[in-house]
């Protein structure tokens, strides 16, 4: 009897050092904070060294690719667009609309076209097809739910601005 509890005790003390050793490795890790306002977002990269972009995450213009577009340009679609499902939503904001048109002429894209588009009739305020923008970028993306069947009042797009924050 002693020897298995002896055993057991082994066990168990290796398992619990092995689990803080990864917890004390996860702790010193960098983590970036999630980030809400364009101040955090400079006193992150300032203290990261790094580049935080306008949707907040850490990829440069120059390192942009074609799901980067269709991923940026189909949450944005979100605010204005009915759906029965919506995965990701990122706010519709000039800087980020000027930041991906910017990022056009940069980078090789498959469907540049597409994208601008899209951007340019959002940059001049033109959401009038928001719901087929969002339908020809979700096709690209393979989309088999989700599909835009309008495009929301201002009323409604609101709420759903409101409740996505």
């Amino acid at each position: 009897l002693l020897g298995v509890i002896g055993v057991g005790w082994y066990v168990v003390t290796g398992l619990t050092e092995m689990t803080e050793k990864k917890i004390e490795k996860m702790v010193e890790k960098p983590v970036t904070p999630s980030i809400t306002t364009s101040k955090e977002k400079t006193d992150v990269a300032k203290d990261n060294k790094a580049y935080i972009n306008p949707f907040g995450d850490l990829k440069k213009l120059e390192d942009l690719t074609d799901g980067d577009y269709q991923n940026y340009i189909h949450k944005m679609s979100h605010q204005k667009v009915r759906a029965d499902v919506k995965w990701g939503f990122y706010e519709i904001t000039s800087e980020r609309i000027y930041w991906l048109l910017e990022g056009l002429d940069q980078v090789k894209l498959e469907h540049r076209e597409i994208y601008r588009d899209i951007l340019e009739r959002w940059v001049n305020d033109d959401f009038s097809q928001v719901d087929k923008d969002h339908n020809s970028i979700w096709r690209l993306q393979g989309g088999t739910i989700g599909e835009a069947t309008g495009i929301l009042s201002p009323e409604e797009e609101e709420e759903d601005i409101k409740s996505q924050k």
